[in-house]
């Protein structure tokens, strides 16, 4: 009986983290690709590519922090990313539900992460809503971040 419920109990997460994946990938199709593009490549000198960063970044809490930071309050300023320079804004996105917003910065930090990806939950944003953040706590932040844990 036991290996019989453990079964199910295992297919019914997996069946779960597909559905979040494809949230993940509908909302990024919805709101994010018109500027970071399709798979999120990016756009050069114009919006910097997620593919292979995202999930670097989230790969320490701070970093996991920060992109929370980042969709809840939005970024504007300067910034490098792949050793390109930016000068740009996104807005902020708290107008999203904290699922949705789990959904679509786990499917963000999937995109080329070799191994295991970071997972965002509802939690991880429900958290952090209540304490907005002004551009420019969040470039000192991205600026502690890098010194801690350099940004690809």
């Amino acid at each position: 009986m036991l290996k019989c419920t453990t079964f199910f109990l295992t297919a019914a997460l997996a069946a779960l983290s597909v559905a979040h994946a494809e949230d993940g990938l509908a909302i990024y199709n919805s709101r994010c690709s018109v500027c970071h593009q399709a798979a999120g490549i990016g756009s050069p000198s114009q919006f910097p590519p997620l593919s292979g960063r995202i999930g670097k970044i989230a790969g320490s809490p701070e970093g996991k922090a920060y992109l929370i930071h980042v969709l809840l309050n939005g970024l504007h300023g300067p910034l490098e990313a792949s050793d390109v320079s930016y000068m740009g804004y996104m807005p902020s996105f708290k107008s999203l539900s904290d699922e949705d917003l789990a959904a679509v910065l786990t499917y963000v930090s999937s995109l080329n992460t070799p191994g295991t990806p970071p997972v965002f939950s509802a939690g991880d944003f429900r958290s952090q809503r209540d304490s907005p953040k002004k551009a420019k706590d969040i470039l000192a932040e991205r600026e502690a971040l890098d010194a801690l844990h350099p940004l690809p």
